[in-house]
């Protein structure tokens, strides 16, 4: 794929997802006043809001912004399934899991919270998680359907 066309497809996935970018803006700015700081992540295509004061921790992605927690997206988290003791698996970095979830919702924009909810929401049971998982190990397969988690080879 030409550069040019990459762009193309970058722009029209970030207009398709306006609706959610709207719903991830406005629960940032309510964290602003509360300690939430705001920033632009290239690496996670996103508006990333950090330091959100409330919820039991982690981060949610909406088109493209990402609310969390934490200070940073860098910190190591364990994937759905091995919180679920369905395996055990190596840590992952948080801002890769999320970065899937700006791609997935910029692939299907103001479709993508309900099918994500009818998915099965926030656990291991929803594709779109065992997705993000699979591309934070390993770089690859963002999209759900794709095979078992391939791993990054060491550094």
């Amino acid at each position: 794929m030409t550069p040019a066309a990459r762009a193309l497809l970058f722009v029209l996935g970030v207009a398709w997802t306006v609706p959610n970018t709207l719903l991830g803006l406005v629960l940032g700015l309510v964290g602003m006043p509360f300690g939430a700081r705001a920033s632009l992540s290239k690496r996670e295509q996103a508006l990333v809001f950090a330091a959100w004061p409330w919820g039991p921790g982690g981060a949610i992605t909406l088109g493209n912004v990402i609310v969390h927690t934490g200070a940073s997206l860098d910190v190591q988290c364990h994937t759905y399934a091995h919180r679920a003791g369905r395996c055990q698996e190596p840590t992952m970095r948080l801002g890769d899991h999320e970065r899937a979830h700006v791609f997935q919702a910029m692939v299907l924009g103001p479709l993508f919270l309900p099918v994500y909810l009818l998915s099965g929401g926030i656990s291991v049971r929803n594709p779109f998680e065992r997705a993000a998982d699979r591309y934070a190990l390993s770089g690859r397969g963002w999209w759900p359907g794709g095979a078992a988690y391939p791993r990054r080879s060491a550094p």
